[in-house]
């Protein structure tokens, strides 16, 4: 039984959104608003940007944001700029930093520019003095938790802080000294000066600069005092003259601060503000932005918490970032997800304002579609057993030509070795069948795929009883051209043979856990007790030669298995390393 839906969200299963895709002329909200804005002249070109914090990896609810964002500058002819905002160094990393960009560009964006909020700190700390100068905003000296206390609850409103009718005098001196180093960490901070009886608890003087004498990835030890992000974001959005700044739902509740903060600096009547950025020949193109918020993409059977994630890697219950188990764009790449795949899963779920759990089976069905289109088939067994056609001779050895793919001729064939020994798959053979079954049995007939049609003979057990050997013979008058090749048999198996496959490691992985809401802490149980203990098994199996002679993040289909990526990391040629992508056929409805 599935997992209940959380209250207040929306489940959106895979028949809601078969139909969909990506078409030309996409609409939803946010596009329409752009028409809108161009249509009245406020705009010539959109100008949006992808704004990451560079303190963890991306994951697959990034791909929603990454794809709006630059698509949506791609379709109305305007730009997008990569912009890392870097506001917490204590954080971030220069390792992110590489990997969110190589993410983007995998998804298939580039940047018009590569900005940082650490590109404008001159300019934040300009903006703030102006800000205290025109008495919006204060030094402040009570601690984090004195802060927590004044601010008041949801409830009740907050209490003026006792620092808060300084003058502007002293509070220009304070934050230059606070600039200077002065003071040691945390013991003030520059709070604007907005009301502490709203009703949005982010209105109630909020702070703008905290102390933290950290060194930074770009700037080193220049600066003993770094801004907060809500006034970064806000303020480099206007520095670089974004048009529509696109964010998730919980910034919604942010909107009015960041609007106070772009209105009350107003960069575009302030050009002394950007004089430090003329002065280092970094263009700007100030103007005030409009932020628009929309859904996140949320998926069952997953957590995307950063802490949680963090979590499961330092404490090793995956295999690091890029786990194919793991939800980040390392993981779903090294996995075989492929990026049409994630964008179309993006243009499937669409744009709204409504927060809503996507099935883990849409995404996994937006990878089949593509694989299924652009997949070249192989043949490979994962549990082998050996197969001996005792009516042709020792050493035999023929080459069949097959079809890369059965729906598009464009791929061409190749050439597949087949032997008097082959090995087939443990489970196309029942000794004692249940009803229905149409594979292999003792006495019966089966068609090999693209060989002929072959009868079992004899089955050989060792000691203990274990089937180790089947022996059959090959119907010469099925082979194809000839004139039984068409006689008619109830099933077809696949089949590599024995003296020309590569043994090749194989991976088969599956979700990474079994219930659909691993967040759910109502029974006193947390994500890690519903790790999924069958989420990766590694086998030994054979593929056929063309299968390991290709280039690591080459995708196949397995005929009659599944989708199979060559990992990115460690397969080779000589000793072959495959990721099964996601099964022929969706194994978790039943389940559900």
């Amino acid at each position: 039984m599935a997992a209940p839906t959380p209250p207040n969200v929306t489940s959106v299963t895979p028949d809601q959104h078969t139909e969909a895709g990506a078409a030309p002329g996409k609409q939803d909200f946010i596009r329409q608003i752009v028409r809108d804005d161009l249509a009245q002249g406020r705009h010539t070109a959109p100008r949006t940007r992808f704004p990451p914090e560079p303190n963890g990896y991306l994951h697959i609810g990034h791909a929603k944001a990454i794809c709006l964002d630059f698509g949506i500058a791609a379709e109305f002819g305007g730009v997008c700029n990569l912009r890392f905002d870097d506001t917490n160094p204590a954080k971030e990393d220069p390792e992110y930093v590489q990997a969110i960009q190589d993410d983007v560009r995998w998804l298939g964006f580039d940047w018009a520019e590569l900005r940082h909020a650490s590109d404008y700190f001159e300019v934040l700390y300009l903006a703030a003095e102006k800000l205290v100068r025109q008495g919006d905003a204060f030094v402040c000296d009570l601690s984090a938790e004195q802060v927590r206390e004044y601010r008041g609850s949801l409830t009740t409103p907050g209490r003026n802080s006792p620092y808060r009718d300084r003058s502007v005098e002293e509070n220009l001196d304070l934050l230059r000294r606070m600039r200077a180093g002065e003071f040691a960490d945390g013991a003030r901070t520059l709070r604007a000066k907005i009301d502490m009886a709203s009703g949005n608890i982010n209105m109630r003087d909020p702070a703008l600069y905290r102390i933290k004498k950290v060194a930074h990835q770009n700037t080193g030890d220049a600066w003993p005092i770094y801004p907060m992000y809500d006034y970064a974001h806000s303020l480099s959005d206007a520095v670089e003259g974004i048009t529509h700044s696109l964010c998730t739902l919980e910034f919604e509740d942010h909107r009015p601060l960041y609007d106070w903060c772009v209105d009350k600096v107003d960069l575009a009547h302030s050009p002394e503000l950007l004089a430090p950025l003329l002065a280092r020949g970094l263009p700007n193109q100030a103007a005030k932005p409009r932020q628009i918020e929309f859904s996140r993409l949320n998926i069952n059977y997953t957590v995307m918490s950063k802490r949680k994630l963090v979590a499961m890697v330092g404490d090793g219950l995956v295999d690091g970032w890029d786990d194919p188990r793991m939800p980040t764009l390392q993981g779903l790449r090294r996995r075989g997800y492929t990026p049409a795949s994630l964008r179309l899963l993006v243009d499937r779920v669409g744009i709204s304002k409504q927060n809503s759990v996507i099935d883990f089976s849409v995404l996994e069905g937006c990878l089949r579609d593509d694989l299924d289109a652009h997949a070249p088939r192989r043949m490979a067994v994962i549990d082998p057993l050996k197969l001996v056609l005792t009516n042709l001779p020792e050493g035999h050895v023929e080459t069949l030509t097959f079809s890369n793919h059965p729906k598009d001729e464009s791929f061409g064939t190749r050439e597949v070795p087949f032997s008097r020994e082959l090995w087939i798959e443990l489970e196309d053979f029942a000794e004692v069948p249940p009803k229905g079954w149409k594979r292999l049995v003792p006495g019966g007939d089966v068609r090999l795929r693209g060989a002929g049609i072959i009868r079992c003979d004899e089955v050989v057990k060792d000691g203990d009883g274990n089937i180790v050997e089947l022996r059959g013979t090959l119907d010469p008058e099925s082979r194809p051209g000839m004139e039984g090749a068409n006689r008619k048999v109830k099933g077809t198996i696949h089949w590599v043979s024995a003296a020309h496959a590569v043994a090749a490691e194989i991976r088969l992985y599956d979700r990474l856990f079994s219930v659909a809401d691993p967040d759910d802490e109502s029974e006193g149980k947390t994500y890690r007790d519903h790790l999924n203990p069958e989420s990766h098994r590694t086998v030994r199996g054979w593929v056929e030669p063309a299968a390991a002679a290709t280039a690591p993040e080459t995708a196949f289909q397995f005929e009659r298995i599944g989708y199979f990526v060559a990992d990115r990391r460690e397969h080779r040629a000589d000793s072959p390393v495959f990721n099964r992508s996601v099964t022929l056929r969706d194994t978790w409805a039943t389940k559900d």
